[in-house]
């Protein structure tokens, strides 16, 4: 069974996609963005990234928000895509994945307009169909998408949500204080609010899912 690690303020990411959300304020996602091997920036997220001093490798996105400076001083390294089927965060990790860098850490993907967080927080599912070993790191916690039975790195008393998008998938769990058997969770909210009981804890499922971790 795979173990999924908690993000800690010492890892050295290989890739960063930084979204254009809030800006990382955390302790461990302002962490990861400085060690990371390298950043691509979705559209506008380079123009506060490079205000603050960062060189991505890559930006991506449809190009309608980033200023004209960035533009200029980044035109080598934008990579414009005007499907209006796609966000600029999945523009960023299909241009990863392209690549061969599959191991993607996302920032920023929270925060600002809501319905955007829900959109970009349910694609993980789609990014870890398409082969990517995702995650998506908030200011408060870790988001990571499964889409079979994995254990995961914890703490007594950390506070974990399981989300799942389709109604027929069935949850079993071991190591939290609320136990689910083969439950239909059936929406977002059912699995939300758990806590665990020690070191580590694990989710066996019939269909994709979101776990979410606080820090």
């Amino acid at each position: 069974m795979n173990t999924v690690t908690m993000p800690h303020e010492s890892e050295r990411p290989d890739t960063v996609i930084l979204a254009d959300g809030s800006y990382p304020a955390g302790r461990v996602a302002a962490a990861l963005l400085t060690n990371a091997a390298r950043v691509i920036c979705c559209d506008g997220a380079a123009d506060e990234f490079a205000a603050r001093g960062g060189v991505p490798v890559a930006i991506a996105g449809d190009c309608d928000s980033m200023s004209d400076e960035t533009r200029r001083r980044f035109a080598a390294i934008i990579h414009c895509d005007h499907d209006q089927e796609t966000n600029d965060l999945t523009k960023a990790v299909r241009l990863c994945l392209a690549r061969g860098w599959q191991r993607l850490t996302i920032l920023g993907a929270t925060g600002g307009r809501e319905d955007h967080t829900l959109g970009n927080i349910s694609l993980l599912v789609d990014y870890a169909a398409l082969g990517a070993e995702v995650r998506m790191v908030t200011d408060t916690g870790v988001f990571t998408p499964i889409n079979a039975d994995s254990t995961f790195e914890s703490w007594a008393g950390q506070q974990v949500s399981i989300f799942t998008l389709a109604s027929d998938t069935l949850i079993t769990t071991a190591g939290l204080l609320y136990p689910l058997v083969r439950e239909p969770l059936g929406g977002w909210w059912r699995g939300t609010l758990n806590e665990s009981d020690g070191a580590r804890f694990s989710i066996l499922t019939t269909g994709p899912a979101i776990i979410y971790r606080r820090f």
